[in-house]
């Protein structure tokens, strides 16, 4: 069977970190890019990040950096969530300001253009961040919606409360208009949300296990992530959610989750901005803004203990 081509679009970032490393240890991944964003802290810092991953890891994929700010410039500035990804973005563990390693001379939109018509119908796009990206590469290159295989998307929720306001989701919520572009886009769209990425905790007694297991690579997830379970201390019993980690997980084993069809919209302002709301297919109704637009998937249930071994055993058979 034929590897899974995957560009991985991501704001590193301690949950980042773990769907990066099984995305680079599991044996029917090809990843040929990890394409950096805002959002965990500010792209000079996830870039940076990226790269120190690349490097601890030994990955080949490039780097790419990417956008540093909203699709539209309007859009207030907003801080980063130190308190969830502390002042660094890797949970404050010690690590140079600099990683001597190249980037890729693209910035990250182009870089999606040119990968994605290099290997036409192959790639699959795992995002994990704001969607801004995506939304500068449909921009200058609309095309390339005919060209990709899917679009995995760790964002949003269509049954869920939000985790930045009580409807939004902080990917969505971060660049509202690029997230919209991107689900209402004439490619397959996969949003596994909050519906099935806040039912999925692994506990702390599994992280460690991970970390046993899984050698040196491992361990770095388990450090940097120790801040990530303080974090989640004030949010669930033990342990800590593993958002972008599904995401990955859905690419290698759709058959854990359960999704619904429909046309995706996101709302852009006013106090629900950042709310993915779907059109379910087979529901009539009035004339609205989700009619013409293409039908998406999105997640509703999860295998959360099969997702959570799997996770383990990715990464702990790359020791």
């Amino acid at each position: 069977m034929a590897k899974h081509k995957v560009i991985f679009d991501t704001d590193p970032g301690i949950d980042d970190a773990m769907a990066l490393l099984y995305l680079h240890h599991h044996p029917d991944i090809e990843l040929l890019g990890i394409t950096t964003v805002f959002g965990n802290a500010r792209i000079e810092t996830t870039t940076r990040n990226a790269l120190y991953l690349k490097q601890a890891w030994d990955i080949a994929a490039p780097v790419a950096k990417g956008a540093g700010v909203t699709l539209d410039p309007a859009r207030v500035d907003r801080e980063p969530p130190t308190i969830v990804h502390g002042d660094n973005g890797l949970g404050n563990i010690a690590m140079p300001e600099v990683i001597d390693l190249p980037l890729d001379p693209r910035p990250a939109h182009r870089f999606l253009i040119d990968t994605i018509k290099a290997h036409p119908g192959e790639i699959e796009l795992v995002a994990v961040g704001r969607m801004t990206n995506l939304a500068l590469a449909l921009r200058e290159a609309p095309e390339i919606a005919g060209l990709v295989k899917q679009v995995v998307i760790m964002g949003g929720g269509i049954t869920a409360n939000g985790n930045v306001t009580p409807v939004a989701e902080a990917n969505i919520h971060g660049d509202p208009e690029a997230a919209d572009a991107v689900m209402t886009a004439p490619w397959k769209v996969v949003l596994i949300g909050l519906d099935v990425t806040a039912k999925t905790i692994m506990t702390r007694a599994q992280l460690a296990d991970i970390g046993r297991a899984g050698g040196n690579r491992a361990q770095l997830v388990v450090d940097v992530s120790q801040y990530y379970l303080g974090f989640y201390e004030t949010v669930v019993a033990d342990g800590m959610m593993v958002h972008d980690s599904c995401a990955a997980a859905y690419v290698t084993n759709p058959e854990l989750f359960t999704t619904q069809s429909g046309a995706i919209r996101v709302v852009c302002g006013g106090i629900a901005d950042g709310q993915t709301i779907q059109k379910p297919d087979g529901r009539g109704f009035p004339p609205n803004p989700w009619d013409g637009f293409p039908s998406q998937l999105a997640a509703v249930g999860i295998e959360s203990e099969r997702v959570l071994k799997l996770i383990h055993d990715v990464i702990a058979q790359g020791a």
